[in-house]
């Protein structure tokens, strides 16, 4: 049963709001620690779930949720405001969910930045300019903004020559004030406030800007070229430095796209990167800024020189329809690098190391570099048998310092284009989940050109991520091979280190083969001696799938082998359990790449009890050194397994036998003779034929009688059966909108609207004089002295709520159990109150088991409804009880029986 459930706090808010539809603001200061606490009642105990919604991207808990009754969040963040919502759930009935809105509250420096208007001047601010001084704060809530002149307040019409404005389009982030044909007097320091008004203690902050003559935006220079064109390993200075501005501008160096390199040392405007690489290469900009105008911004870019990937190809003569290198016909060869800077490459061609010029039968060209970038060519005219050898292409930067590269091709008779086939055997290729695989393609042909592999059956990336993967020997390794990578794919040849013919390809088909995935990977199945039961193991995938084998074993030994049949599944049964069919069982599924097993743990353990914990904590009595305690519990499956024949309670190894345990049903036991004020760790453990189940553990700890009626089962208070109408449980948040006005509490006595506390509803039907009494649980007091005599005090109090035109009358009593049942008035207030809620506190002296009895008695209209709150009962006589001038604290029978005494003792005394 799920019961009572609200979020409460116990970090460092502002203030908590209750908004319509019972929603709730908690509102706290950025840096603070937010805690909430969701507090849920029922039975079983709930499962406690903290989400959240509303905040930034991806701010989840780092994508997880908080499974604890309490969320923590140390030094909150403004991005970390948004809808908590605190999820129980204990299997029955629907989850309980309720939710609470964080508002982070901050507020940052406000920025002053300076305007001149449109078109005007941009070097300085000259006198008749008009200028515009803009004041921004990031808040939460919105910030005001003031402006001040020195000591002088500025306001709108307070100075013709000042005028204040919101511009609309920024919807209350800014406040501009407008100079207007600047005078001699606006050459001031002007400071702006931003407020928001002290909202979580927050101050005020403001920020001071100097207007002068001399006020101007920044101007910079770069004391560098550009672009900078330096060698690998080189350090890099870059120096900006500012060449005017008032105030003095600040200088920053920033990276197109990207961060500053790691390495990089800066010192106010010069930037040092030592030890440079390719990767550092990019635009650089340093930027000034002094708040005034727009900021000044020069760039250079620095470029590292750099040669790499060398490639080469062969075309053979375009005007015949032959891929061959013949005699007497045109031959073309190719070669390319990647160069930075690319104006610096320089090619030179060599036949068998001799260098080679450019002829009418050996034409040296370089391609366009907008179609083929550094990329240089050598075309044989009227191949000849004398041109055959080796022919180097050789690549540099006219700036020096980087090794040049060298491409070398051989063209000869056994030059030939290539061709692709793939082994035998190795297509389709079968292999298993978790293996390294090689797909292998065979490259003839001279030069062997680079191979690109590729999916042929789907568009999707290669193992590695890319579309296509290059391999220069034609095989594919792919490492830890996964199901998803079963299909087609495809090696053809490239152009480079080839022929640049059309692509040759082929296809290898590769099978990963997988065991079976089963369910249920792991059950526990809990039975009782003599029962059938079976076990069910499901196919969910595998491959191959055509031919599956099940084994099914207890322990080691085997008991059932066969096919799997066409639903997938295998099923076992367990007819007529007896001690030796405990156990753990397995049923494996296997083919050709392994087994998928499902396990079965069968015992007869018992559940564990669940401990009925919404009881109010200890069964409290008047004994000065010991306490007791009413433990409750029900059996979790009682059914499930043999019957529980008895719990063994771990406090004090006690076996308690004869208990009957059907579903549902709630077991009672006291524990006595418990230490005041010792806290006792409780273990229960229920025992059937099988031998002992499972355990649960509580924790047991002395504390008074205190019920604020949060929970549903309201500390075990009853509403007396002979009078007139019941108390009512209830909270202001939960209301009915067509409740009586000007009458009841609007929050629990803690402020709380989500809170509960009992009333006494008067409207009708109820009548003048009718009464409602709740009777709080029986309490125990010490046994008589040996005098016969008890000398108990007990402190009694409560809160109550007596508002409106007619309110009646609360009474409380004291009911004592001894021989009979007697009931003695013990405080007693009538009439209207006023809207607060006020403590009552009476020193009660019982001489027997006693129950505490509050009544209402219905006023003379419906304007008189009577709230309590907060009862406790505490040991000792009440201190400081509240003032109250109304209330009337009656004497009881055992004050009555003490003044006679006291009174015929004095008597005899005068006599005397």
């Amino acid at each position: 049963l799920q019961n009572a459930f609200r979020i409460v706090h116990s970090g460092h808010a502002c203030n908590i709001e209750e908004e319509r539809y019972t929603e709730r603001v908690y509102t706290i200061r950025e840096g603070e620690t937010l805690e909430l606490a969701c507090l849920v009642t029922g039975h079983p105990r709930p499962q406690i779930r903290w989400t959240k919604t509303a905040g930034s991207a991806s701010d989840r808990f780092q994508d997880s949720s908080v499974f604890n009754e309490t969320l923590r969040i140390a030094k909150i963040q403004r991005h970390q405001g948004g809808r908590y919502y605190c999820k129980a759930e204990n299997g029955l009935g629907s989850p309980a969910i309720k939710s609470i809105r964080v508002d982070v509250y901050y507020l940052d420096d406000p920025v002053v930045t300076v305007h001149q208007s449109i078109g005007e001047a941009k070097e300085q601010f000259y006198y008749e300019r008009t200028v515009f001084l803009r004041c921004v704060a990031n808040s939460n809530p919105p910030v005001r903004y003031s402006w001040r002149r020195g000591r002088e307040v500025l306001s709108q019409g307070s100075d013709k020559g000042v005028e204040i404005y919101e511009p609309f389009f920024t919807q209350g982030e800014t406040k501009i004030l407008k100079l207007k044909n600047l005078r001699p007097q606006d050459y001031a320091n002007y400071s702006c406030i931003a407020s928001v008004r002290n909202v979580c203690g927050i101050p005020d902050k403001n920020v001071l800007f100097r207007l002068t003559n001399r006020t101007a935006s920044p101007t910079i220079k770069l004391l560098v070229e550009d672009p900078i064109v330096v060698n690998p390993g080189q350090t890099v200075t870059l120096v900006c430095i500012t060449s005017g501005g008032e105030p003095i501008p600040t200088l920053t160096w920033v990276r197109n796209t990207e961060p500053l390199p790691d390495k990089s040392v800066l010192n106010g405007g010069t930037l040092t990167l030592p030890a440079i690489t390719s990767d550092d290469a990019g635009v650089y900009s340093c930027v000034a800024n002094n708040n005034v105008g727009n900021p000044a911004k020069k760039s250079t870019t620095i470029v590292v020189r750099a040669l790499k990937k060398g490639r080469f190809w062969i075309t053979p003569d375009p005007y015949h329809n032959d891929d061959n290198i013949q005699i007497g016909r045109e031959v073309k060869i190719s070669c390319q690098v990647e160069a930075t800077p690319p104006e610096e490459l320089t090619f030179s061609w060599l036949k068998n190391g001799r260098a080679l010029r450019s002829s009418e039968r050996m034409v040296i060209t370089q391609t366009d570099p907008d179609i083929s970038p550094g990329t240089t060519n050598l075309d044989i005219i009227d191949l000849k048998f004398t041109d055959f050898g080796t022919y180097t292409c050789m690549a540099s930067l006219k700036g020096g310092g980087i090794p040049e590269i060298s491409i070398d091709v051989n063209i000869s008779s056994t030059t030939v284009p290539p061709n692709l086939t793939v082994p035998r055997g190795k297509s389709p290729l079968v292999t298993q989940e978790g293996d390294t695989v090689e797909l292998q393609c065979l490259v003839s042909g001279k030069p062997k050109p680079i191979i690109l592999w590729s999916r042929a059956d789907k568009e999707v990336p290669m193992p590695d991520g890319a579309m296509q993967t290059e391999s220069y020997d034609g095989v594919l390794r792919i490492v830890n091979v996964s199901r998803e990578m079963t299909g087609s794919y495809r090696c053809q040849t490239s152009q480079y280190n080839g022929f640049n013919v059309k692509p040759r390809e082929a296809i290898v088909e590769l099978i990963v083969q997988y065991p079976p995935t089963v369910e249920p990977v792991f059950t526990e199945i809990r039975q009782g001696l003599s029962r059938t039961f079976s076990m069910n193991c499901r196919v969910l995938r595998a491959h191959p799938h055509r031919v599956l084998k099940y084994e099914w074993r207890l322990g080691n030994r085997l008991l059932n082998a066969g096919l799997v049949d066409s639903r997938d599944e295998s099923e076992y049964t367990v007819r007529n359990l007896n001690r030796e069919g405990y156990g753990e069982y397995s049923c494996d599924i296997i083919n050709e790449a392994g087994a998928g097993r499902c396990s079965f743990l069968v015992t007869g353990k018992a559940y564990a009890p669940e401990f009925y914990y919404d009881t109010y904590s200890p069964l409290w009595q008047n004994r000065p050194r010991v306490y007791s305690y009413k433990l409750q519990w029900t059996q979790m499956n009682p059914n499930a397994v043999d019957r529980i024949m008895a719990y063994r309670l771990g406090i004090r190894q006690l076996l308690l036998f004869a208990i009957c345990t059907e579903k549902g049903e709630l077991i009672t036991y006291n524990l006595t003779e418990l230490i005041k004020p010792e806290a006792y760790e409780v273990r229960l453990t229920p025992i059937t034929r099988f031998g002992e189940g499972d355990s649960t553990i509580r924790i047991v700890k002395y504390s008074e009688f205190h019920c604020s009626f949060e929970e549903e089962p309201i500390c075990m208070f009853t509403q007396e059966k002979s009078d007139d109408f019941d108390w009512t449980r209830h909270s202001a948040a939960t209301r009915d909108t067509k409740y009586t006005p000007n009458t009841g509490p609007s929050s629990d006595r803690s402020g709380s609207k989500q809170g509960f506390y009992m009333y006494i509803e008067t409207s009708r039907p109820r009548l003048e004089g009718e009464k409602a009494r709740l009777l709080s649980p029986t309490f125990n007091v010490a046994p008589k002295n040996p005098y016969g005599t008890t000398n108990s005090a007990y402190c009694f109090s409560f809160y109550y709520h007596m508002y409106g035109k007619h309110i009646g009358t609360l009474n409380a009593y004291l009911r004592q159990k001894s021989q009979t049942t007697s009931e003695s008035p013990i405080w007693t207030l009538s009439g209207n109150q006023g809207t607060q809620w006020r403590q009552a506190k009476v020193t009660i002296h019982p001489t027997s088991s006693f129950q505490m009895v509050l009544e209402g008695i219905r006023g003379p209209g419906i304007e008189g409804d009577i709230a309590i709150d907060d009862v406790t009962i505490e040991e000792g006589e009440c201190s400081d009880p509240p003032p109250n001038s109304k209330a009337s604290a009656l004497p009881t029978a055992t004050h009555i029986w003490q003044l006679l005494v006291t009174l015929l003792l004095a008597l005899f005394v005068l006599r005397r």
